[in-house]
């Protein structure tokens, strides 16, 4: 079984933040994992960014990937739950597991307002906010998740978290919490963060659980 795990780093839909990058890229090939950075479109408008991580994958599984995994942050986090949640065109976009680091998960929320004119723009209806919502997006079919966020985030407050991870609950989606009571928003890979630093070994613990499942 070929796996691939694509990475999408941070950076309010306006930037890519390096040490959500290249280090976990790093991170995951020491857990014998192939991936890679994806670096999709910034300051472009719903839909060119998610449609972007559609070819991505569509690319990915032409080369011969039979597992897509996705590990995204703050608004990484976001796109990659926008594709595993999206309606897509069938298998060649279907996400397997997807792992996100204090993710924006709501556009229906005002906190980091950035990210949604840049995604959205400033007049965007209800619906459209709606849309873009991973709570309002999940279904029975959802992919298995892996959510890990930090309770003094003042920037992507906790609360995304706990939003998608009620709606994960309630159509019984596959998924696992983690909220660390310290440490600010962007940690990447956590090192010298305390307690949050043991997200990596979770995670990794957790990505197993997913590969064995498909054995």
């Amino acid at each position: 079984m070929s796996v691939h795990v694509i990475v999408l780093p941070g950076g309010g839909y306006a930037a890519h933040t390096p040490h959500e990058a290249a280090p976990i890229v790093d991170w995951l090939t020491g857990l014998g994992l192939e991936s890679s950075v994806f670096r999709y479109p910034l300051e472009f408008r719903h839909p060119i960014p998610l449609d972007a991580l559609r070819a991505e994958i569509r690319g990915r599984r032409e080369a011969g990937a039979d597992r897509i995994g996705l590990v995204g942050f703050s608004a990484g986090g976001h796109l990659a739950g926008l594709a595993a949640l999206a309606p897509g065109s069938g298998r060649a976009e279907l996400v397997d597991f997807a792992v996100l680091g204090y993710s924006i998960t709501s556009m229906e929320t005002e906190t980091y307002r950035p990210s949604r004119l840049i995604l959205l723009g400033e007049d965007a209806s209800p619906d459209l906010r709606r849309a873009t919502s991973l709570d309002a997006l999940v279904n029975p079919s959802a992919p298995p998740f892996f959510l890990w966020h930090t309770a003094e985030d003042i920037w992507v407050p906790p609360e995304h978290t706990y939003r998608f991870a009620t709606a994960l609950a309630a159509y019984g989606a596959p998924h696992t919490v983690h909220v660390f009571a310290h440490g600010p928003h962007s940690l990447g890979l956590a090192e010298g963060a305390g307690d949050a630093s043991r997200w990596t070994t979770l995670a990794a613990s957790w990505i197993a659980e997913q590969l064995d499942a498909d054995n």
